[in-house]
């Protein structure tokens, strides 16, 4: 665990340092990264450690001499169970608690250093709108103090409403300690301006004349001094849903599924009411009369016509609505499901250490390794598989494909039958798992396709006279 909160924090050092923030707010930020990966630490920590334990016991023939003394792999196991348990309840606990404060404070922290940092805040791929009165965007940012970009297009507004375009193969980004403005060095691009307001008239634009150039160096001078002025320690974020303990998102669900149903309630009775059979009828005269089926019945011939061409249109209406109501429905519908979803998830997280000890265990007494060789593999095998069943699960869930309840525990629900076999197949002696057999196997089932792919290469001339 101590490792890959290490890996982590080498990570946030090379993005981070030299870039004119101070080592007290780096160290800070360091801390509130280490405390969240904490929770995801201890599962992978727990299930390295009961493979080397156990395969280190088994190796050295000790487990075989408790099972001779009439100590089950249950009753071995118990004790450490009993610890695990503890420690999933104390992850729990930290998930409930440190975990969302740590989230909201660093990811504050983070948003207030991107404030004073600009070119920390730019990221390359995307259009970057952090700088007020530009968009930038770049394919690639690198170099010792990822200050180089490639690839530059920037959209700036000016005051007059004009908007300018700028494109560059190359740029530079430079900021010196105590000025206000970033310098922005481009090289080899074009700059084009269009000098008319956009809100003008299109023909009023076209006529209006427009300024359009190829440098070979071009600098971009961007006023950043109200980047300067926020508080590092203020928290603008504070009801992100991993910010949130437990019971706030049950709360917080609670309010979202109400807001939820009345929002469909009010978007049924719309389409009701627009496709009522009372707006489709042309005239008074046959409101309040009996209605007989077919409905066209009812009406004279040019009235047919009329009633045909209202409902035409209310339809055409209504599949408009519908469209234009599709992303709403998703973006509501995707908040409600992220936050069930992590109700669920920060719960199953908790106690995947559990799991994980139960998968652990019995698989180091049946491959018989210790230390940091093939446990470490194994180890990280079985978490990459976890975390990809539960990252997969929560996809599907937060798009409505599955229930909220399968994206949080998905992932647990699939890893549970394994670790039951697994425990089985100690407890019966069933022997060493031959992960030898298993690799040979597979080698030779992608050399068989290897040989026929040889047998299917077409003979060259020297072989066929030969």
């Amino acid at each position: 665990m101590f490792i890959l909160i290490l890996q982590l924090v080498w990570l946030i050092f090379d993005d981070m340092a030299g870039k004119g923030i101070t080592f007290g707010i780096l160290m800070k930020y360091i801390f509130y990264v280490s405390v969240i990966a904490v929770p995801k630490a201890v599962p992978i920590a727990i299930l390295l450690s009961s493979i080397m334990a156990l395969g280190q016991l088994s190796e050295n023939y000790e487990f075989a001499a408790i099972k001779s003394a009439g100590v089950s792999l249950q009753r071995l196991m118990l004790p450490l169970f009993s610890i695990v348990l503890i420690f999933s309840f104390i992850n729990l606990f930290f998930l409930n608690n440190a975990y969302p404060w740590a989230m909201m404070k660093q990811k504050n922290l983070y948003t207030n250093i991107k404030k004073k940092q600009p070119a920390l805040a730019l990221v390359e791929g995307t259009f970057n709108t952090d700088v007020p009165g530009f968009v930038l965007k770049f394919d690639k940012k690198y170099g010792k103090e990822k200050n180089l970009l490639k690839n530059v297009l920037i959209y700036q507004t000016k005051s007059n409403g004009n908007v300018s375009t700028i494109t560059a193969q190359k740029g530079t980004i430079k900021t010196e300690e105590g000025s206000k403005y970033m310098s922005l060095f481009l090289e080899k691009g074009y700059y084009y301006e269009e000098h008319s307001h956009r809100g003008s008239k299109l023909d009023v634009r076209n006529k209006a004349p427009f300024s359009a150039t190829h440098f070979d160096t071009y600098t971009v001078n961007i006023d950043i001094s109200a980047f300067s002025a926020g508080d590092l320690e203020s928290e603008r974020y504070k009801s992100d849903r991993e910010m949130l303990s437990l019971e706030q998102l049950g709360i917080y669900s609670d309010s979202l599924k109400v807001s939820w149903d009345d929002y469909l309630k009010n978007r049924a009775v719309g389409f009701s009411n627009r496709l009522a059979l009372e707006k489709l009828v042309p005239n008074k005269d046959t409101i309040g009369k009996k209605i007989e089926y077919p409905i066209l019945s009812n009406f004279e011939l040019q009235q047919q016509t009329e009633v045909l061409s209202i409902a035409e249109n209310n339809i055409i209406n209504s599949i408009s609505d519908f469209q234009n109501f599709t992303g709403d429905f998703k973006y509501r519908r995707k908040g409600l499901n992220l936050i069930d979803t992590e109700y669920h998830h920060r719960i199953a997280i908790a106690f995947s250490a559990l799991l994980l000890f139960i998968i652990g265990a019995p698989l180091g007494s049946l491959i018989r390794k210790g230390g940091f060789g093939l446990p470490m593999v194994m180890a990280i095998i079985i978490y990459m598989v976890y975390h990809f069943l539960s990252s997969f699960a929560g996809n599907m869930a937060e798009e409505s494909t599955i229930n909220h309840f399968w994206g949080g525990w998905l992932s647990t629900l699939i890893f549970i039958p394994i670790g039951i076999y697994l425990v089985i197949s100690a407890t019966l002696d069933r022997g060493k798992l031959n992960l030898n057999f298993w690799i040979d196997r597979m080698i030779s089932f992608f050399n068989r396709f290897s040989k026929n792919k040889e047998d299917q290469t077409p003979k060259q001339d020297s072989e066929i006279l030969d």
